[in-house]
């Protein structure tokens, strides 16, 4: 009724976007992933994106969300 949880879980959020941000630019450059892949070849670098977005989600998740 203090609207702790509200305020707990609005700051879960924001650490989870940020993390999660974090890592898939991180990521994108470990792995070379860049504008010019993009252009390059587009499913090339939509593939490799979806995979950086998936292991970033999981890694947010198990770290921050499923604890």
């Amino acid at each position: 009724t203090t609207e702790e949880l509200n305020d707990h879980l609005i700051e879960v959020n924001r650490q989870a976007e940020q993390m999660f941000h974090s890592l898939v630019t991180v990521l994108s450059e470990q792995e070379n992933v860049t504008k010019k892949l993009k252009a390059d070849d587009p499913m090339e670098w939509v593939k490799k994106m979806n995979n950086i977005r998936n292991r970033a989600a999981e890694i947010v998740n198990s770290e921050l969300i499923f604890v």
